[in-house]
């Protein structure tokens, strides 16, 4: 199994979201937060003479845990749907999952997922 993280604009989040149930893809943990890229942020006109720089912009944590065999098939929904083709549209980090336990009945691996 594998654990998907991705980090996305909030405005592509309904429909990586929506493409992703679509597929059967229903399980998955959001949460906002705020980070940086390479560009440090966005410059914002303050006055005639003067800007301001917004370092943190607001993003989406989409995260996942799919089974090996799924895993090409949900980074390619979260690409397709997720990309304006600009600066900012976001990462998606894949790591190793050990073992996922349901909490409720003791469910191990794929079953608990």
């Amino acid at each position: 199994m594998k654990k998907i993280e991705a980090i996305i604009r909030e405005e592509t989040f309904s429909s990586i979201k929506t493409a992703l149930e679509e597929r059967g893809y229903i399980s998955m943990t959001i949460c906002h937060v705020m980070g940086r890229g390479q560009q440090k942020g966005l410059p914002l006109p303050w006055s005639r003479n003067t800007s301001n720089r917004v370092e943190f912009l607001p993003k989406i944590k989409v995260e996942l845990v799919v089974e090996d065999k799924d895993l090409d098939i949900v980074l390619d929904i979260i690409c397709e749907n997720g990309s304006t083709g600009s600066i900012g549209d976001g990462k998606i980090f894949v790591m190793p999952v050990a073992e996922v336990i349901r909490v409720r009945n003791g469910d191990r691996g794929a079953q608990a997922v």
